[in-house]
C-alpha cells in the first residue's frame, strides 16, 4: 500500500460518529401512534424542527430510517458559519442584494440560536468560536475574492479582506468572517435527541418512511410495520423521498470526502474553504482531553460519477502530507448534499398539500442552513403567514433568471444518463426511484445513482433516498 497505507487503514466512519456518546438504540415503530406533528428524519433539520415544535406545545413524534444523527448530519465537517464559500457575490448578482442580505441574516441567526442552546442547555459539544476564511491561491482569482468581500460587507456580515491566513501555505487573498463557530456534530445531535426525549417526544429508529397518505389526517407508512397519524408532516430526509415539490428535477446531489489526521507540529487556528479548484475544506477538532486532529475535506463530484472513489481519499492525504507532518489518518468518510438551482435551500409547504412540509438543498452547509430551515418550518407549522425568510426559501419561489439555465443543464444530464442506460451493455442494477442504472462506488462499497443521488448497500438495502425500496440483487458486487 506504500505511502498511502494510513488512509486505507483509517476507520471508515466520521470522527463525530466514531466519538459520539453511547446511547441505547431506540425502538422501531411497530405499532400505530398519533401526533400533532410527525417529523421524518433524525438529522439536524428534523431534530431542530421537532424541538422547536415541542417547545411551542405540539405533540411530536420523530422517525428515523437508521440511527438518529448517523445520516448526512453526522458526516459533515461541522462548521457553524454564515460563510458558505464565495456565495454572497453570486447571490447578489443572481437574486439581488436584498436576498443576499437576508441569506446572511438567517444563517447568522442560526449560528446565534445554536450558541444560545449550547449555553442555556449546557450542551457539551466542543462548541468554540473561530474565524472562518474563504480563500484562493491563484492571483487570477483575486478579483473574485474582492467582489465577495464587497457583497458580504453590503449584506451586513462581519467581513474582512485579507492576504494572510493561519494556513501553512501562501494564499492570494481571503475573505475572513469573524466570530463564527465549530462543534462536534455527534455530541450536539445527541444532546438535541436527549432534550426531545426528556420533553416527551417519541423517537423511533430503524423505521423508514415509505409513503404518506392524506385523508382525515396524514398517515405516514413505515417499513417497520407501524403507522404514524398526524395533523402535519415534516419531511426532513435530506432529499425528499415524498417528492411532491418535484425536487428531483431541481436538485442535484454531490458527494464529497474527508479525512481526520493526527499531525506533528502546529495546527491552523480557524476554519478554511478554498474558492479555487480543487476545493479544500480545513478545520481542526479536539479529541480526548489534550489531543487535536486535522480535518481535510473536498474532492466533490456528482453522485454516481466519481470514478475510482478510493483515489479521492488518496488525493486528500497527498494534500495533507504536502502541508503538514501527518503521523496517521484516523478517520475517513464521505457524504453528499443537494444543490438547488439558485444555491438557496428549498424549505416550506409542498405545493400539492398544505399539511406536508419539506426541506432540502443545503449545498454542504447544513449546520447553519439546516437550523435556519428548521426555524422556517416551525413558523409554518404555527401559522400560514410567511416571514421574509420563508419567502426566500420557498420551494416554489420565482427565480427564473437564476434558475432556468441550471434547470436545463441539470435535467439534460439526467436525460443523458437515462438515454445512455437504454443502450448500455454493462450489467448493473437499476435505481428503484426512477430506474436509472447505478454505478459501483468502490470507496464506500455502495451502488450510487447518477440521476437523483439514491444509494444502496452491496446487499441492496437503501442507504440514502429518494429511493425507499431496496434493490433486488441476484449477484454480488466485485
Amino acid at each position: 500500500m506504500g505511502d498511502f497505507e494510513n488512509v486505507a487503514a483509517a476507520r471508515r466512519e466520521s470522527i463525530w460518529v466514531g466519538t459520539e456518546p453511547e446511547r441505547p438504540v431506540l425502538p422501531r415503530l411497530e405499532r400505530d401512534v398519533e401526533a400533532d406533528v410527525a417529523v421524518i428524519g433524525g438529522g439536524i433539520v428534523g431534530l431542530t424542527t421537532a424541538l422547536l415544535a415541542q417547545d411551542a406545545g405540539a405533540r411530536v413524534v420523530l422517525i428515523e430510517a437508521d440511527r438518529v444523527g448517523h445520516g448526512v448530519s453526522g458526516y459533515t465537517t461541522a462548521k457553524v458559519s454564515s460563510q458558505h464559500g464565495l456565495i454572497y457575490a453570486r447571490l447578489k448578482s443572481s437574486l439581488g442584494p436584498d436576498a443576499a442580505r437576508l441569506y446572511g441574516q438567517i444563517n447568522e441567526a442560526a449560528l446565534a440560536w445554536i450558541a444560545e442552546r449550547v449555553e442555556v442547555d449546557g450542551i457539551d459539544c466542543d462548541f468554540r468560536r473561530r474565524e472562518s476564511y474563504a480563500y484562493v491561491v491563484s492571483e487570477s482569482e483575486w478579483d473574485r475574492v474582492e467582489a465577495e468581500a464587497r457583497a458580504a460587507t453590503a449584506a451586513g456580515l462581519p467581513v474582512s479582506l485579507v492576504e494572510d491566513t493561519p494556513l501553512p501555505y501562501p494564499v492570494a487573498a481571503a475573505v475572513r468572517f469573524d466570530d463564527q463557530a465549530e462543534f462536534h456534530a455527534g455530541k450536539y445531535l445527541y444532546a438535541l435527541t436527549e432534550l426531545l426525549l426528556a420533553g416527551g417526544c417519541d423517537i423511533y429508529e430503524h423505521s423508514r418512511a415509505v409513503g404518506v397518505d392524506e385523508g382525515g389526517r396524514c398517515v405516514v407508512e413505515t417499513d417497520a410495520g407501524g403507522r404514524l397519524f398526524a395533523d402535519r408532516v415534516v419531511v426532513a430526509t435530506h432529499y425528499p423521498f415524498l417528492d411532491r415539490s418535484l425536487a428531483f428535477a431541481r436538485v442535484h446531489t454531490e458527494r464529497s470526502y474527508a479525512i481526520a489526521c493526527r499531525v506533528s507540529g502546529d495546527l491552523p487556528d480557524g476554519m478554511f474553504i478554498s474558492g479555487d479548484s480543487p476545493t479544500r475544506s480545513i478545520r481542526t477538532a479536539p479529541v480526548g482531553d489534550d489531543d487535536e486532529l486535522l480535518l481535510v475535506g473536498g474532492e466533490s463530484h456528482r453522485t454516481g460519477t466519481g470514478g475510482d472513489t478510493e483515489e479521492r481519499y488518496r488525493n486528500l492525504e497527498r494534500f495533507a502530507r504536502q502541508h503538514w507532518d501527518v503521523e496517521s489518518i484516523e478517520y475517513r468518510w464521505s457524504s453528499q448534499d443537494g444543490i438547488t438551482l439558485d444555491g438557496v435551500p428549498y424549505v416550506g409547504i409542498t405545493p400539492r398539500s398544505r399539511r406536508i412540509l419539506a426541506a432540502t438543498g443545503f449545498a454542504k452547509w447544513g449546520m447553519t442552513g439546516g437550523t435556519a430551515a428548521a426555524a422556517v418550518l416551525a413558523e409554518l407549522l404555527e401559522s400560514d403567514a410567511r416571514s421574509p425568510a420563508a419567502e426566500l426559501l420557498d420551494p416554489w419561489r420565482l427565480t427564473v433568471r437564476a434558475s432556468l439555465p441550471t434547470l436545463i443543464q441539470e435535467n439534460a444530464k439526467v436525460g443523458m444518463h437515462l438515454l445512455g442506460d437504454q443502450v448500455a451493455k454493462r450489467h448493473s442494477p437499476r435505481c428503484t426511484h426512477l430506474g436509472c442504472k447505478l454505478a459501483w462506488n468502490s470507496g464506500e462499497r455502495s451502488w450510487d445513482c447518477p440521476c437523483h443521488g439514491s444509494r444502496f448497500a452491496a446487499d441492496g438495502s437503501v442507504l440514502e433516498g429518494p429511493a425507499v425500496t431496496p434493490l433486488d440483487l441476484d449477484y454480488s458486487a466485485d
